[in-house]
């Protein structure tokens, strides 16, 4: 295999903001960690924190929409 193939970027800021996470979630991430992630791990976490995953930007808005009534199509938990 081609040398160019196997080789990953280094971790830094500048990467963990280009895959979305935010300055705070980085440095929870090296916190967590105790050092700087793998490429790899980088990924995980800016996946599992993602807005599909976690709704870390809708929760706050979804707090404030009615959790029972007779317009709701499904009760809190059965979606």
């Amino acid at each position: 295999m081609p040398d160019t193939l196997s080789r990953t970027p280094d971790v830094d800021r500048d990467l963990a903001l280009d895959h979305g996470l935010t300055d705070d979630e980085y440095d929870e991430i090296l916190d967590r960690l105790g050092r700087t992630p793998s490429f790899v791990e980088l990924g995980v976490y800016s996946v599992m924190w993602s807005e599909h995953c976690s709704y870390k930007n809708s929760i706050a808005l979804l707090q404030t929409l009615p959790t029972e009534g007779e317009h709701l199509l499904a009760e809190v938990g059965e979606e």
